[in-house]
């Protein structure tokens, strides 16, 4: 049945912590998911991108388990949502996304491998004006340790570099 190629077990109850290719959220958080699906599409440092485990708490870095889960009725939103959201980089990334009940509550796995078209960039956030949503300001989003962070000049520069 999985598609990933991690062992789920192994990452959460193995004591991992958060780092660059490991990212726990409590809830579905679209802005802070599409900011660090660019950051592991990116890979900057080409460690073969990166994981977010949506329904995961996340304390001291490491998975509070067992896991806050996310309500049934949620997964298909959010996986509908999470296309959406991929068109929203620039050019377009889709991770890989598998829902998996782990020690009894619902949760979401996306794989975020190093992308075949990057560098990405995304919105820095989202507008809603009236009905419509509107992108602002495009930044260049790499991991640095445990943290999504803009990329700078010089960041930037590199990713350009690892494209080539």
């Amino acid at each position: 049945m999985a598609v990933l190629p991690i062992n789920i077990d192994d990452i959460l109850s193995g004591g991992s912590v958060e780092w660059e290719r490991l990212e726990f959220k409590k809830g579905w958080n679209p802005l802070a998911v599409l900011h660090t699906t660019c950051a592991f599409a990116n890979d900057i440092n080409n460690l073969g991108g990166g994981y977010i485990f949506i329904g995961i708490e996340e304390v001291d870095g490491r998975p509070k388990l067992p896991p806050a889960g996310l309500q049934v009725s949620e997964l298909d939103s959010i996986q509908k949502k999470l296309v959406e959201l991929g068109n929203y980089l620039r050019p377009d990334y889709h991770p890989v996304v598998e829902p998996r009940l782990y020690q009894g509550k619902h949760i979401l796995i996306l794989w975020c491998p190093g992308g075949s078209t990057r560098p990405y960039k995304v919105p820095k956030s989202l507008q809603v004006k009236g009905k419509k949503k509107e992108l602002v300001i495009h930044e260049y989003y790499i991991r640095r340790h445990s943290e999504t962070v803009i990329a700078n000049e010089k960041a930037i520069g590199f990713l350009y570099e690892r494209a080539n």
